[in-house]
């Protein structure tokens, strides 16, 4: 989605907005998509790890594993230094998202799925084999519905 560099631009203009932790990095970019498009963490925290090691950004320990990000002077003047990039990659961050905003899924349907995804992580015991099967045959035949082909 993005080109060499562009995912540390949009990053840290993201930061220079207000502080962030990486998840909430991840939901603004998201959201700029209009939802059909989100970095993976594999993708935004190593950039994050450059932009600390660039002296751009620090990163202050919240609870937990969680850290907050802010922009440093470096980041602000490496930011105004790359105005005029990180505009072009704002306009076709726009571009990307009106077109793939034709074919979005709605934001009840994507919270759903975050619903179910959280569901799977949270269910409590091991999986039997049986468990696996039942839960899988729920997942897959839902998804042969969404798209149309029914129960069969």
């Amino acid at each position: 989605m993005f080109g060499h560099g562009d995912l540390r631009l949009v990053l840290l203009a993201l930061i220079a907005e207000k502080p962030r932790h990486g998840y909430d990095l991840i939901r603004a970019i998201e959201e700029k998509f209009g939802g059909a498009y989100a970095p993976s963490p594999g993708a935004v925290y190593p950039t994050l790890t450059l932009l600390e090691e660039q002296d751009y950004i620090v990163a202050e320990a919240q609870s937990g594993t969680k850290k907050l990000y802010q922009i440093t002077e470096a980041g602000t003047a490496f930011l105004d230094e790359n105005a005029v990039a990180l505009k072009g990659i704002q306009s076709r961050m726009d571009l990307a998202a009106q077109a793939f905003s034709i074919h979005s899924t709605p934001e009840a349907v994507r919270e759903a799925v975050r619903t179910l995804k959280q569901a799977l992580h949270m269910r409590r015991g091991p999986w039997s084999p049986e468990e696996a099967e039942r839960v899988r045959k729920l997942i897959e035949a839902t998804a042969r519905q969404i798209v149309g082909g029914g129960d069969h």
